[in-house]
């Protein structure tokens, strides 16, 4: 099973993150149709995986949005969406979606998260027993992503990144930081633009 389970650090005890990459993906209509459609069934995070630098770039969006979702001040409707627009440097929502979200005639690779967190019945205000198991959450991803999973790595991630969107994006063109590393480097240039790029993220709004 390629559902991982992510440990972030300062969240309560009982909100737990799973996390997936899909490679290839065939249907990403039908999951955008999902999310549009407010479909309860597909309450997850889609994110368009050419536009994440590494596993540290990605937690950075997850940690953000998990605070507004404990301090209860999220932007957006739910935790999975502040996911998506927490990957922003700025406070342009609409903007956030297009750029991090699913795009079907652009999207090919997708990161899948889910955050499952006890909430309240909206009958009776009690908190609920139903929470998916790594297990159904993996069946389901399975069941309706039409690609072939693949371990969530900096490896695999790389593979991904288009850097000519994430330069665009998190506007690092020209950044003195990152020219002035030689470009024979690669690993250096990454590092130095994963940096820019999460302390973008972290910064936003403030």
């Amino acid at each position: 099973m390629a559902l991982e389970t992510l440990q972030i650090e300062h969240v309560p005890s009982d909100h737990h993150v799973y996390a997936a990459l899909f490679r290839d993906v065939q249907n990403v209509d039908f999951l955008q149709a999902q999310l549009i459609g407010k479909n309860p069934e597909f309450e997850y995070a889609f994110i368009d995986a050419s536009v994440i630098i590494s596993r540290t770039h990605l937690l950075a969006a997850i940690f953000r949005a998990l605070n507004t979702l404990t301090e209860g001040t999220l932007q957006t409707p739910n935790v999975h969406s502040d996911i998506v627009i927490g990957l922003s440097p700025t406070n342009n929502i609409s903007e956030s979606y297009r750029r991090y979200g699913l795009t079907p005639s652009k999207t090919r690779d997708v990161l899948v998260i889910k955050v499952v967190y006890p909430k309240l019945s909206s009958e009776n205000s009690t908190i609920t027993n139903e929470v998916p198991t790594p297990a159904s959450i993996w069946q389901h991803l399975t069941t309706h992503i039409q690609g072939k999973p693949v371990p969530l790595t900096d490896e695999e991630l790389a593979k991904s990144t288009d850097w000519q969107k994430v330069r665009k994006y998190y506007k690092l063109n020209g950044v003195p930081g990152v020219e002035r590393i030689d470009k024979a480097d690669e690993e250096g240039r990454r590092r130095e633009m994963e940096g820019l790029v999460v302390s973008g993220i972290a910064l936003r709004g403030l």
